[in-house]
């Protein structure tokens, strides 16, 4: 990592105007050639039209966020905020600070409004004779590459592209007749922009009526972060192919950690080993990888958010892996495979991996338009309860009836703890600021994309569950799109039964030898 300039006392940047000219000279000149227009803009501009007949008449404004420092001379790797990259397109790292503001159009009768202009503030490329080319470590050519122009960010998206020096000016313009919202969390600098203009706009006020008043706005802007969730429910045609390229990459990843299991055994730490090898494939694939993997090995797979990894790989543990391929549009997949490190199930794992099949099984049965979002966990969560009543791991008298009982019951959720589903595409938890009534409680619809993910988790102390089955975790997860008349498991061609899976280890290493 170079260090940055002018950040030591004992060093003073040339600042000549003979230095500045030289560093501006020699240089070829830049391709006239504009980006030509990416295949998401189309689907991009439907989406903004779903937004602008939601809030008619109204300045919608949509911040990318900000770069974070990682450590005094550098950044961490920006991830524009999720509403922001499905309303504009723009993936992996593309245009910290920028701010996409819907522009309310006045009718030609001046009247009413007609839509919205899509206005992209950022920062584009300078010039070489600017301070920033040369000197600017944050977002100078010569520090972090060449940044696109206007007209290439116009030519790719097909809106509007501003420079983010006039974003000040335009989003307090005519704040009093115009209601001005905010996706708050994507950036606080310029939330505290927009209330700053919107208190101007109302002038003094009493105490108590300022405090209403704000109360009001911040209401409307968690509108307006709610209704852009739930706007991702259902996938369009080119979301759902991304989502196939992200489970395409997860698969390879995959292959690549099962290829590599007896490394990871052999080197000790091996939990790292198989996150690293991981990680290398979802980087060189996509993005990187969608969420921290959990590469849980031996009782750690008891641990539901195991991103520690930092246990050895043993012969005869299982290893659950939990991970997905970001891929550059920022989708991402979601699939958890509980591998044999050996290769081949004992009779005690096999006999919780096929009762947590039997519930997958159930589960995906379940995911159909017309049924219940809800109705995926009761359907895989049945069949949980009736392998534990089964087993006798159920309180004496409590029967499947009576465990899955909401309000008596749900002595099952001691080994099976968290919920079967949820929606997936740009966050791996998508849509996660709707309400319990548009998620849990409503319709499953074509276009939807969710996750189908039983478990059973006996933990090594667990002295109410026979020895033999402690210290085993066992997760199958697979990513599901709803159809007109069913489902397709995307990852279906990821092997899931217990004899499948110990197939495909033997297959990769036969193939490796």
């Amino acid at each position: 990592m170079s260090e940055e300039q002018n950040t030591s006392p004992s060093r003073k940047r040339p600042t000549t105007d003979e230095f500045r000219a030289f560093v501006a000279s020699g240089w070829a000149p830049r391709s006239t050639e504009v980006t030509p227009r990416a295949e998401v803009a189309d689907h991009a501009a439907r989406r903004r039209e779903a937004v602008s007949a939601a809030f008619p008449g109204e300045r919608l404004v949509v911040p990318a966020g900000g770069l974070k420092v990682r450590s005094n001379d550098c950044d961490y790797v920006f991830r524009p905020h999720s509403a922001f990259a499905h309303l504009t397109g723009l993936g992996s790292d593309r245009e910290p600070d920028a701010v996409l503001v819907l522009e309310p159009r006045a009718s030609a009768d001046g009247e009413g409004s007609d839509g919205h202009e899509a206005v992209l503030y950022f920062r584009p490329l300078a010039e070489r004779d600017t301070e920033e080319f040369f000197g600017d470590s944050r977002y100078g050519e010569f520090w972090v590459g060449a940044r696109p122009t206007l007209a290439d960010i116009e030519s790719e998206l097909g809106l509007t592209a501003r420079h983010i020096d006039e974003f000040g000016e335009a989003v307090g313009k005519d704040a009093g007749e115009v209601t001005i919202r905010v996706v708050r969390d994507a950036d606080a600098e310029v939330a505290t922009r927009v209330d700053k203009a919107r208190a101007a706009a109302a002038g003094s006020a009493e105490s108590a009526e300022a405090e209403t008043r704000v109360d009001r706005q911040r209401e409307a802007d968690e509108q307006l972060a709610a209704f852009l969730s739930t706007l991702r429910f259902v996938k369009d045609e080119w979301e759902v192919e991304q989502m196939r390229d992200a489970v395409a990459g997860t698969h390879q990843g995959f292959d690549a950690v099962i290829a590599d299991l007896p490394e990871a055994v052999r080197r000790g730490r091996g939990e790292r080993w198989v996150e690293g090898v991981f990680g290398l494939h979802a980087r060189h694939h996509g993005n990187g990888v969608g969420y921290d993997s959990i590469c849980a090995s031996g009782d750690h797979a008891n641990t539901l958010h195991w991103i520690k990894n930092t246990g050895d790989v043993k012969d005869g543990d299982l290893l659950l892996l939990d991970a997905g391929v970001e891929v550059d549009s920022l989708f991402t997949a979601d699939i958890t495979r509980t591998l044999p490190v050996s290769g081949t199930f004992s009779d005690a794992q096999r006999r919780i991996y096929d009762a947590v099949y039997a519930a997958q099984e159930a589960g995906i049965a379940a995911c159909r338009p017309g049924n219940k979002f809800s109705d995926v966990h009761a359907a895989a969560i049945r069949v949980i309860a009736e392998h534990l009543h089964e087993w006798g791991l159920l309180p004496e008298g409590v029967d499947v009836e009576g465990t899955l009982d909401a309000d008596h019951g749900q002595y099952h959720r001691r080994w099976m703890v968290h919920g079967t589903s949820h929606h997936l595409g740009i966050d791996v938890h998508d849509c996660a600021l709707a309400t319990r009534e548009e998620y849990s409680d409503a319709e499953l619809r074509p276009g939807m994309v969710i996750t189908v993910e039983p478990g059973l988790y006996f933990k090594a102390d667990d002295e109410l569950v026979p020895s033999e089955l402690r210290g085993n975790g066992v997760r199958i997860e697979d990513d599901v799109l709803i159809t007109e008349d069913g489902c397709e498991n995307l990852s279906a061609a990821m092997p899931r039964s217990s004899a499948e899976v110990e197939q495909w280890i033997t297959g990769i290493w036969a193939d490796r030898a």
